[in-house]
């Protein structure tokens, strides 16, 4: 009996010190239910807190009001693999912030103020596999390059955000992309969304709902209709190809008007010498004539 008292204090005694352990590496307001998770969601937090333990792997930061993550931030918390800042008043975020060395796997800035996604935010984090951006009403542009260098990224969410049209390339250059969400933006059907149309019917695979969630409003007059009901030749008039004939005729067109501009340059300029000699023949004649 005595050694199992003897094992129940020790078991006792070491759970004491991790617990103690955990509440003095643990920030103030928030939980720490392992060694490496940071849970500080719905705290009403106005900026990242302080005294977060450098070996953090799993912080949650949802549901506060953070404006702004230091460029800085992830240099500090390298083994940091989970980051979750959904639905905080995130507007920007600095290009650098995460850089080639992180190790980040998820992070999630959807329900945020986000208005833009320029080219170098995600500074070519290559660990990267789930970015969540849905979910932002103000998100009107992505850059091209804005997501050059995630060769690992598998899971990319863009949907309900203020976005009418999107580069092709911006997706193009993913190529461990195998779920893509892009519904419930306002996407405009015309000459800017033809390439984008094209890439979705080919990687429809992609998209959870294929494009059956999809809509776009017609330019001419608003309507909102579903990409189902399109196809290639709606965009047929954005299709201005040129044919070797094409090109033919415009080269052949260039030459002949320069021709035709020499010409007429030689033809004046030499009307206007026999002028100018006929008026001094005339103006010569007449002086004789006098004498």
């Amino acid at each position: 009996m005595l050694p199992c008292v003897c094992w129940l204090q020790l078991i006792l005694i070491l759970l004491s010190s991790v617990l103690w352990t955990l509440g003095e590496n643990c920030p103030a307001t928030c939980l720490c239910p392992d060694p490496h998770t940071v849970d500080c969601s719905g705290r009403g937090l106005t900026r990242l807190p302080d005294e977060i333990p450098l070996d953090v792997r799993r912080l949650l930061l949802a549901d506060n009001w953070i404006p702004r993550i230091p460029s800085d931030f992830l240099v500090l918390y390298s083994d940091l693999v989970y980051l979750d800042l959904r639905n905080n008043s995130l507007s920007h975020i600095e290009p650098g912030t995460l850089s080639t060395t992180s190790r980040l796997v998820f992070l999630d800035l959807g329900s945020n103020n986000l208005t833009e996604i320029p080219k170098g935010t995600f500074g070519e984090s290559r660990s990267l596999i789930k970015l969540r951006l849905g979910n932002n009403p103000y998100l009107s542009m992505v850059n091209e390059e804005a997501f050059l260098g995630l060769t690992s990224l598998r899971e990319l969410e863009l949907e309900r955000n203020a976005l009418s049209t999107l580069k092709v390339g911006a997706l193009s250059q993913l190529p461990s992309l195998r779920v893509v969400r892009l519904e419930g933006n306002p996407w405009v059907c015309n000459c800017n969304f033809a390439n984008l149309f094209t890439w979705l019917i080919e990687n429809s695979h992609k998209l959870p709902n294929g494009v059956e969630g999809m809509e776009c409003s017609l330019p001419m007059d608003g309507r909102r209709v579903s990409l189902t009901q399109l196809s290639k030749d709606s965009f047929r008039e954005c299709q201005a190809t040129l044919t070797l004939t094409d090109l033919l005729i415009i080269i052949f067109s260039g030459i002949s008007v320069s021709v035709v501009a020499i010409m007429t340059s030689f033809f004046l300029a030499s009307t206007v010498h026999c002028f100018q000699r006929w008026s001094k023949g005339t103006k010569g004649d007449e002086e004789e004539s006098e004498e």
